[in-house]
């Protein structure tokens, strides 16, 4: 199994790792940052720097649904390093760090409208959930000023773990009706904005609602007779 340090450290830019395999899907590491694709956030991009002074450049990060293994995908053509080679993996922070944002933001976004989460996405410009809503009409100019007022409000944001048994007897902690968290290592990572909301969620979060920034909710769209979309961006 992939030690996955962002998982308990967000903030981590870059660490050495040993190859442990390479094929046509990707490079597998023995440790890494870099964050792979899964509930709605991107996978990180960045580089892997050998010890000669050689650059991969990694396009994606992902993870094999069936093994479990991570993935980083190389650029097209690229060399890739050889298993049993030590390399420093890095992330492309700034993008990381906009994702960290916006995750975060859509857990305040949780809080504010009522209503089961049937959909949702992360990007390092704006952000989207779906809420099964048929019959109510949503205020974007007043879900806008209630996420600004958490953003400033500053709430500290931390991640705790409950076992599945803790899980499985606290249904409600799911807002996610499309995605049920993982249940099969044992225990379940939950993210708490302090005095806001409490949901399992294994994406990648800022320390506290502070540090997300100013946002807007741009279109409010209707899909279908149940769901109703919420777009959100960043407004700087």
């Amino acid at each position: 199994m992939t030690e996955e340090v962002f998982r308990a450290d967000a903030y981590a830019r870059s660490c050495e790792a040993t190859v442990t395999a390479v094929d046509e899907r990707g490079v597998q590491l023995d440790r890494t940052v870099f964050y792979p694709a899964g509930g709605g956030q991107p996978g990180d991009t960045g580089v892997l720097r050998t010890k000669d002074g050689g650059t991969v450049v990694i396009v994606d990060t992902v993870k094999d649904r069936e093994t479990g293994d991570h993935l980083h995908v190389p650029a097209d053509g690229a060399a890739t390093p050889a298993p049993g080679e030590t390399v420093v993996a890095e992330i492309d922070w700034e993008r990381r760090h906009r994702h960290m944002r916006m995750h975060t933001c859509l857990h305040l976004l949780c809080a504010v409208v009522p209503g089961g989460v049937t959909g949702g996405s992360v990007g390092a410009e704006k952000g989207r959930l779906d809420f099964d809503l048929p019959e109510q009409t949503l205020d974007k100019d007043r879900i806008t000023a209630e996420l600004n007022r958490l953003i400033a409000e500053d709430h500290p944001v931390k991640a705790t773990w409950i076992t599945d048994e803790e899980m499985a007897a606290n249904p409600d902690l799911v807002r996610t009706m499309s995605v049920k968290p993982p249940m099969d290592t044992g225990r379940v990572r939950v993210m708490e904005v302090a005095g806001v909301d409490v949901q399992p969620c294994g994406g990648t979060h800022v320390k506290s609602s502070g540090e997300i920034g100013r946002v807007r909710v741009g279109k409010i769209e209707k899909k279908g007779k149940h769901n109703r979309r919420v777009n959100v961006v960043f407004d700087d």
